[in-house]
């Protein structure tokens, strides 16, 4: 199979029962996504899957042959990092580290969400692009835990990037 990894084509033959996220970490070297609970119910895995968030430790990689895959090393550029990343060191937005690459790619996923008008759970006017208030992050990235408790932190910093132009 054949697919795009942060901007490289990359081709693998793997055992058709290997996921995304063993094909990314052992065949592919790329280890930002973490294997937390290996059920999809911590975040700690999330990649973006042709622009939108999945948990890749739920995915098998037949499933992504000629998609297109972003994980947390393909956000920054070659030269320095991106706002989100930036603004996750701003506001401490991280204490063990282990959730940070999920939490990443997860708020890069809903900031792109948001910017196509797309609502949540919590989204009170669903006639208008959606206001980006504390309880519409909370709420989109609820899917992404942190035994930390860093999640004031982690909120802070989407707001700032979501605010910078």
């Amino acid at each position: 199979m054949a697919f795009e990894v942060n901007g490289d084509r990359r081709e693998l033959t793997l055992d058709n029962r290997t996921t995304l996220l063993d094909a990314l970490r052992e065949h592919l070297g790329l280890t930002g996504a973490k294997k937390g609970c290996d059920h999809g119910q911590c975040g700690s895995c999330t990649v973006l899957l042709d622009g939108r968030r999945a948990k890749s430790c739920l995915v098998l990689t037949v499933t992504v042959d000629g998609r297109s895959v972003l994980t947390v090393e393909g956000l920054a550029g070659p030269d320095e990092l991106s706002p989100l990343q930036a603004a996750f060191i701003a506001h401490d937005a991280f204490q063990c580290g282990y959730c940070t690459p999920g939490q990443l790619c997860s708020a890069r996923g809903m900031l792109d969400e948001v910017a196509r008008g797309w609502p949540s759970a919590v989204t009170d006017d669903l006639d208008s692009p959606p206001e980006l208030t504390d309880a519409e992050i909370r709420e989109r990235m609820a899917g992404n835990l942190c035994r930390c408790a860093a999640y004031p932190h982690i909120v802070a910093a989407i707001r700032e990037t979501a605010a910078t132009p």
